[in-house]
């Protein structure tokens, strides 16, 4: 491989994790979930449609996350307790890339996000709710870090990326492809807003020292570690119990069975931060990863009550 092959190489790699590209599927997923709700009520999947929105939401989250990088920059260097789920992705504090460019290709994939909801409304005439749900989107992602709101910084970014990537995804998605909405697809979203809130909450955890060193009140900040701890549990268990409740309300009866299986990854971190894990690195690295695994296998499983 050429010197050059290897520079460019470095520099997508460089980009990829810039950009968190892993953690686009805790926005894509849901998304595909509306999309399969849509069809399993005998609606026909417009498919053009469903890419192109679903590069939308790929861009309103690449901004959300290249935003924080930019933004989030002197409260990262601060922190010496980060692990892989929190801290950001420690790029731009190695140096190997310039913050500029970060704040430049942010911004960009905002007005791309943009650009494609007009196109969305006009071409495929998708109806008046359109560009306030995309707006909304945008206008909590990509301000949960970026100035003047700085969302993440008041102890209310927590919720909406509750509400964001919960709620707002599902049934833009169910949305776009029926001109409606439906009682359905919000049911189903609720487990995944309250596993992504607390996604959020728990990769708090680490960061605290710092976060409250440069002044960012997000929840942790504001309740402590301990309180804190106690409303993860109690959230986890809204989280599960939430599940029959929306089969009672339409969702797929299979959901009831399938729940048992991300049941032990809720029972198991709650006897964790019982224990107090949150206090220890490596232990509360572990809740961190569990806590993403609870969100991304709650709606594939959703996806695979709808679809079957």
């Amino acid at each position: 491989m050429s010197q050059q092959s290897l520079v460019i190489k470095e520099h997508i790699v460089i980009w990829a994790k810039l950009g968190r590209l892993p953690f686009h599927s805790v926005g894509v997923m849901p998304f595909v979930l509306g999309i399969v709700i849509a069809w399993s009520q005998d609606y026909a999947v417009n498919w053009g449609l469903a890419v192109l929105s679903t590069l939308a939401v790929v861009l309103i989250m690449l901004a959300t996350y290249l935003g924080g990088e930019y933004y989030d920059y002197e409260t990262d260097s601060l922190n010496a307790q980060f692990n892989k789920f929190s801290g950001g992705s420690r790029v731009l504090q190695t140096g190997r890339v310039a913050r500029r460019p970060v704040l430049v290709a942010a911004v960009a994939s905002a007005v791309i996000a943009a650009v494609i909801g007009l196109v969305i409304l006009f071409y495929y005439k998708t109806g008046p709710y359109t560009i306030p749900l995309g707006a909304f989107g945008l206008i909590c992602g990509y301000f949960y870090s970026s100035k003047p709101f700085r969302w993440a910084y008041t102890g209310i970014g927590e919720i909406l990326i509750g509400i964001c990537y919960g709620w707002l995804t599902v049934n833009s998605a169910y949305y776009l492809q029926t001109g409606t909405f439906d009682i359905v697809p919000t049911l189903a979203s609720i487990p995944i807003a309250i596993s992504i809130f607390l996604v959020i909450f728990i990769n708090e955890f680490p960061d605290y020292v710092s976060d409250r060193m440069s002044n960012k009140r997000n929840l942790v900040v504001r309740m402590g570690q301990d309180r804190a701890a106690v409303l993860y549990i109690v959230m986890a268990t809204l989280c599960f119990l939430s599940v029959p409740l929306g089969v009672l309300g339409g969702v797929p009866k299979l959901m009831s069975f399938l729940w048992l299986i991300p049941m032990a990854l809720v029972v198991r971190n709650v006897v964790a931060l019982r224990k107090g894990d949150y206090k220890e690195s490596r232990a509360l690295e572990a809740v961190c990863g569990v806590t993403l695994i609870l969100n991304l296998g709650t709606t594939l499983l959703y996806i695979i009550a709808f679809a079957v």
